[in-house]
Parts: structure tokens; C-alpha cells; sequence
């Protein structure tokens, strides 16, 4: 059928068809069967998540889990019950304008210790705007931070949903907001922990009582991952 066609346009024609053929690593909206994902939150309750640290409030309402910050108490995470390795976590996050918080992974806890420590992909809504960096709870700070990424600071929109995605296999991680790349790190500190939510402590901070962070559609996957490596 090609008899025709002349050889030096199908050699042009040829890469163009390999590409559209196929989708680019990396790419934080590849399109995925929906059998390869699952729901870690089902949106009418908080079945297969449990509290830990100190007393903030955490519940659901029209489809979305809400966080609300309080004073006088340290920061508080909402738990998978199970831990995970390797996996892509995609989520849509809100944030009140004034309240920073992080969704930790591989996150670890110690026995007859609440703190929870270990990586946390930020959730930043200060002007610094370092929502999709690195950060290290309780062990060695910022990981990375987006001080040279003006283009993933300027992504993320106090006080509008923003979809976060996390690509976690073997010693790297990677991180895009809304589309755009964040941090990209190498570590192997930790291999395997929690998922958490986190609304941070404000101490005594009255001005920030109240304030709340939302969480919806989030879905995680760690099956069928070779393919996603660099």
C-alpha cells in the first residue's frame, strides 16, 4: 500500500507517527485505564484513614475531606492504614490563604511517639509559594525547595483547587502542580510508609483558628510503574 508513496516522505512522516503513537514520560496527565487506579478516598466518609497527633478536626463534607486548624495543639494527620513503596498519588488540593500543610509519604512514626516524620510534598500558601517542593518533617528540613523554580511557585493558586501529583519509585521522587514540574530529587532514605494528610499547628495564633485545608480525588497507583521511569 506504500508502493506510492515516495521513501524520503515516509521517513519524515514515520517519527511523527512513532510520537503520536505514544505518550512521553513524565507527562503528569498521561492517560491511564481506570482499572489501574484506586480511590483512597471513596467521598462520603473516612473509611480506610485514621487520626493521629493532636486533636485538629478533620471530616467530610460534599465529596471533600476538610481539615480545620485550631489553637493550642501540634499538628495533626489523617493516616492511611496502609503503607506504600513505589506509587503515583495524584489529589486536588484547597488551602485557605495563611495555613501551610503537606500530604507526607513514606511517612514513619516512632512507638509510643506521635510525631510523624519523614518526606512531605508541600502545600505552601504564603508568598514564599513553595506548594510541590520537598520538605523532610522532623529530620533534615527542606529536601527541595522551589526557590529556582519561579514557573511551579507561579502553578499553584491560594484559596482554588489545584491538582498535585507525586511519582514515588525506588530513590526517585518527583512532583508537578497543576501540570507543572516542581521538584525532582534524588533519596533513599526512606523506601516504604504512611500516606498523611497534615494540618499544621498554629499554636496560639487566634488569627488562623478556623482556617481549613481540602482534599479531594485522590487516587493512587503502584502497579505497572517500570514504565514511568527516567
Amino acid at each position: 500500500m506504500y508502493k506510492n508513496i515516495p521513501r524520503r516522505l515516509i521517513y519524515f512522516l514515520l517519527p511523527i507517527f512513532l510520537l503520536s503513537s505514544c505518550t512521553l514520560d513524565g507527562n503528569p496527565y498521561r492517560k491511564n485505564s481506570n482499572s489501574e487506579w484506586k480511590n483512597l478516598f471513596d467521598g462520603s466518609s473516612l473509611d480506610g484513614w485514621r487520626h493521629l497527633g493532636s486533636d485538629g478536626q478533620y471530616h467530610v463534607e460534599n465529596g471533600v475531606i476538610v481539615g480545620t486548624a485550631k489553637t493550642g495543639y501540634g499538628n495533626s494527620f489523617l493516616t492511611t492504614q496502609e503503607t506504600y513503596g513505589d506509587f503515583i498519588l495524584e489529589l486536588d488540593v484547597r488551602v485557605d490563604p495563611g495555613l501551610n500543610s503537606g500530604v507526607q509519604f513514606r511517612s514513619q512514626s516512632r512507638d509510643g511517639d506521635e510525631h510523624m516524620y519523614g518526606y512531605q510534598l508541600e502545600i505552601d500558601s504564603s508568598s514564599r509559594r513553595w506548594s510541590g517542593g520537598i520538605y523532610d518533617e522532623r529530620r533534615r528540613s527542606w529536601l527541595y525547595n522551589l526557590s529556582r523554580n519561579s514557573r511551579a511557585r507561579s502553578a499553584f493558586s491560594p484559596s482554588a483547587w489545584n491538582h498535585m501529583r507525586i511519582e514515588v519509585i525506588g530513590t526517585s521522587i518527583r512532583s508537578w502542580v497543576n501540570g507543572i514540574p516542581a521538584a525532582n530529587l534524588i533519596d533513599d532514605m526512606t523506601l516504604r510508609g504512611f500516606i498523611r494528610l497534615k494540618v499544621p499547628s498554629i499554636s496560639n495564633d487566634l488569627s488562623k483558628e478556623g482556617l481549613q485545608v481540602r482534599w479531594k480525588n485522590i487516587r493512587i497507583k503502584t502497579d505497572g510503574l517500570n514504565s514511568f521511569k527516567t
